[in-house]
This record gives structure tokens, sequence and C-alpha cells, in this order.
């Protein structure tokens, strides 16, 4: 049978694009390695009716609601390959299968890469966080880090003035501040460290100390760091998508990447916020779009 779509990332991207696709009642797959980015969280937030439920549990309630689908298929397997023959799609299984398709989306997501910190993994996800958005609330009023080696973090800085007024900026050893951002963040009470970090300590996964290798610490109770990012799927560049200068997949408003027949969903266009519900109204429009131009397809 060939199908009508693959959705391969089993997120909140893919999650819902599935579910848009399922009840346009169109045959698909959803392939879902289940190595999730936020895999250290313990909880998610933001996302009206599922605000604080762990990511683990708001994958098991997405997917009961697919299962209620008889054209909706659930594929716990990693995809190793694709490719474009004619006008169909061979998407190749870690399991030996194979499987033909009209349109594929990537909703494959991105990976974080923590700074080179020792310790640093030790409080990911429990008191040391990315998106103020997600987490900001948890680590109100606290005494907060934050940590980057490049100019984000001078805009992480003032997100997260939203949230605490007591912030310390570390660069990690690197001159990433203009002389006018130091100025302003004193103005406004944040210190800045330019010293290289020799580490973080702690208990339990709460933050307690950041120690520099000059000798001097800092006592904090969390904080938030700049990452860096980069796919955590090969296979846009397998089958020759355009990516963007910042490692995004280029994409159209409607999700098309430069290949006809590819479409990108949620985070990995690095285009959207990382959230769980933007990346989840991101595969709904995503889907939405493949289901338009299926029907002008066979109309």
């Amino acid at each position: 049978m060939i199908l009508d779509c693959v959705v391969i990332g089993g997120g909140p991207s893919g999650l819902s694009a599935a579910l848009v696709l399922g009840r346009a009642r169109k045959n698909i797959i959803l392939f879902d390695e289940d190595k999730p980015r936020n895999a250290v969280t313990q909880e998610s937030h933001g996302f009206i009716t599922r605000d604080g439920i762990k990511p683990s549990e708001f994958k098991k309630v997405a997917k009961a609601d697919l299962i209620k689908y008889p054209n909706i298929s659930l594929h716990n397997q990693r995809v190793v390959d694709i490719k474009k023959e004619n006008n169909y799609f061979l998407i190749y299984s870690a399991d030996g299968n194979t499987y033909q398709s009209r349109k594929v989306i990537l909703s494959t997501g991105l990976k974080d890469v923590l700074p080179s910190i020792k310790g640093i993994n030790k409080f990911y996800g429990t008191s040391v966080f990315i998106c103020p958005f997600c987490d900001g609330w948890e680590l109100k009023d606290r005494a907060l880090v934050v940590i980057g080696e490049d100019e984000r973090i001078f805009h992480l800085t003032k997100l997260i003035s939203n949230w605490s007024k007591d912030i310390i900026v570390c660069t990690n050893g690197n001159t990433v501040l203009t002389a006018d951002q130091k100025q302003l963040l004193l103005s406004k009470k944040i210190a800045v460290t330019e010293s290289e970090i020799l580490s973080l300590e702690g208990v339990d996964g709460n933050l307690k100390r950041v120690l520099f290798k000059n000798g001097k610490e800092i006592v904090r109770d969390g904080g938030f760091m700049v990452t860096g990012l980069e796919q955590a799927s090969s296979l846009a560049e397998k089958l020759g998508c355009l990516i963007k200068k910042n490692g995004g997949i280029d994409t159209d408003e409607f999700g098309r990447t430069s290949v006809e027949g590819v479409y990108a969903s949620g985070d990995n266009s690095l285009s959207t916020s990382p959230q769980l519900i933007t990346a989840a109204s991101e595969g709904s429009k995503v889907a939405s779009r493949v289901i338009l131009d299926l029907i002008d397809e066979d109309f």
C-alpha cells in the first residue's frame, strides 16, 4: 500500500500532525524513535489543560488519541533512510522494513549542545534550564545564574529578569558582551563575570554553587543557559533539503521544504520558540497543508 504521508518524530509536532492527517482520512504512519529532546525534563509547562504534565505522560495521552483512528499506525522504530523515487518516497526503518509514501513530514526536532562545564549535566532539567517560558515560574525570585558563551546571553538575561531580579551573568571566559550591554546590566543590578567556570556543584540536581578556575565561587539556587543546537536527524540532509545558515531546515510558511513532497514541522526549522504548544501548532498547520496539497493533486 502507498501511504498518503509518513510522519517522522513523535514529539508534540509529529503527534499533532498525525492527528490532523488521520482525521482527514489519510493513511499514515507515525515513526517514533522515542529519544526526545526533553528527556531530562520532569514537567512540561505552558500547554493549556496539560500544564505540569510529565513529557512521557503527555506522549501517552496523545498516542491514546491517535490509536482511535484505524488509518493511523504507530511504529516505534527509527527511520534510517529516505529516498525519493519518481513521485514517491521510500522510507527505510531500522527493523529492515521499507514503506512507500506520497508525502513526508520531518518532525525530528533538535538536540541541545550544552556548554562544556563540569557537572552541568547533573542540573540540566532539574534546576538549570534553557527556556524561561517553560520553567521561569518555578525559579521565580530565586538567586539565578545565566550561563552563555556567545552574544545570545544578553537577550536571555533580559528575559530572565522578568522572573527574578537576583541574576549573575557568567560568560565562562568569553568576552561576548559589549561595553554598553555591561553598563546596562550593571544599571539593573545584574552582575557580570567573565571568569572561566570550573564546575557546578549541588545536591540531588539542585544547584548550590558555581565554582571558577580563579578560586572564586558564587551561591545560586538555579539558572538558565544558552545552548548550541543541532539537527537530531540527518534525514533532511540526506533528502537534499536546503538548510538555513542557522542550521534549521529551510521551509516556506506552510512547512514545505526545498524538496517537493517533504515538509518540516516543529523545532527543526529553528523558526519558532521551543515550546510544546508552538510545536503542536506547527504540526497542525503543516499537516493541514499536506492535506490540501494531496487534495489538489487528486481533485
